[in-house]
């Protein structure tokens, strides 16, 4: 077997090659960070679009987001009851308020959803297992994995501690005090630092300033085995226009499409990734144009013995590749570490994936491949000549 002469020019100062596998690897590392935050954002904006029991989604057509709130009145839900193929119907109440934290009296927003616990609006077992719990006046479920500036709430209560929360509306000043009666794992998201779950009653009377005839979400049930499309446009066409009917997957687009779209953060990671990607095409750009410049005449010596222009390329490209291949391995181990630490701080769901992984691989290899083809201009300067 032959050593490629590809792997003898790029280690042939292991010093500056080690360097330079850790300057890419760096970059692998920053583009990683980017997908995985960009990656939690999308999937926890969106957790609970995949966790509401329903088959089709009734909003407003005012509707931008989860988190900006906009009712629609709750007769529209009842009006799409009387249409062939849907079975059942169930009003959800969503709304921020704040939670006074009961060790240090701070308030902080929190996010509150409200349904009747008798048609359970998640598919979710841990909090379907608690529903009954929440039939009884004034008991709420607490978010455990909310963020902790609501204070130890879930290790007090785990530890079999009664605890009594009062929640404000934003603008009274006079809060209601709820039981808390049991724990789900739900976890923040960037615009949601935890979550309530009540009863929509206890919803009503802890927010005086609701009206129990408009509703912020309509879950809709559809018969077994009846054609989803068929419905969904016999709804669109029937049903007044001051509402939208979605499948969750077009109201899960829709909730993506805001934050990636209409809102800051989403162009921030968008831009950074790209700057990731710009800044690592230029720093692989100059070290490939550095080692052809070095080794400029031993190229030219290779085009006097016969070696076509071709195979110098091949050389270029196949140092490309090395580097984006050996780059990405210590790259992937550090950002395993830094996930975890990230999601432990964060509470965010910042996870390690296949597809991730995939992505991040192709993206390097691209952008080392581009600076290679960049780079081989300098071969057509490597004359035969020159070594006379």
């Amino acid at each position: 077997m032959t050593i490629p002469v590809a792997w003898l020019q790029l280690t042939q100062q292991r010093v500056r090659f080690v360097a330079t596998l850790a300057g890419i690897a760096f970059v692998v590392i920053l583009i990683f960070m980017q997908f995985g935050f960009q990656d939690a954002l999308y999937s926890s904006a969106t957790q609970l679009h995949q966790k509401f029991k329903g088959d089709l989604f009734l909003i407003s057509s005012q509707y931008n987001a989860l988190t900006s709130q906009q009712s629609f009145p709750r007769s529209r839900l009842y009006q799409a009851l009387a249409f062939n193929g849907v079975e059942s119907v169930n009003p959800v109440y969503v709304q921020f308020a704040k939670l006074k934290n009961p060790y240090t009296g701070e308030k902080n927003p929190i996010y509150v959803i409200g349904f009747d616990p008798a048609a359970p609006a998640f598919n979710l077992p841990s909090v379907n297992k608690l529903l009954p719990l929440i039939q009884l006046p004034d008991t709420v479920l607490f978010d455990g994995a909310s963020r902790p500036e609501y204070g130890p709430i879930a290790q007090d209560f785990s530890a079999g501690k009664d605890i009594k929360v009062e929640v404000f509306s934003y603008n009274a000043p006079i809060g209601y005090k709820v039981k808390i009666g049991g724990l789900f794992p739900l976890g923040p998201s960037f615009g949601v630092d935890g979550h309530l779950i009540m009863s929509h009653s206890t919803l009503l009377r802890t927010f005086l300033d609701r009206n129990a005839s408009y509703i912020d979400i309509g879950l809709i049930n559809l018969e077994e085995n009846v054609d989803r499309e068929k419905v969904l446009a016999n709804l669109k066409a029937n049903l007044p226009k001051d509402i939208r009917v979605l499948t969750r997957e077009d109201y899960i687009k829709l909730e993506k499409d805001y934050w990636s779209l209409r809102t800051p953060i989403g162009f921030v990671f968008g831009l950074m990734t790209v700057m990731g990607l710009v800044v690592g095409t230029v720093f692989v750009y100059q070290i490939l144009y550095s080692n052809i410049s070095t080794s400029l005449v031993a190229f030219a010596t290779l085009k006097a013995m016969g070696f076509k222009h071709k195979y110098l390329l091949k050389v270029v490209f196949q140092q490309a590749l090395l580097l984006a291949v050996l780059s990405f391995i210590p790259g992937l181990i550090v950002t395993f570490g830094l996930y975890d630490i990230a999601k432990d701080a964060t509470k965010l769901p910042i996870i390690m994936t296949w597809d991730k992984g995939t992505l991040v691989l192709l993206s390097v290899t691209s952008m080392c491949l581009v600076s290679g083809f960049l780079a081989v201009q300098k071969l057509k300067s490597a004359d035969p000549a020159d070594i006379f």
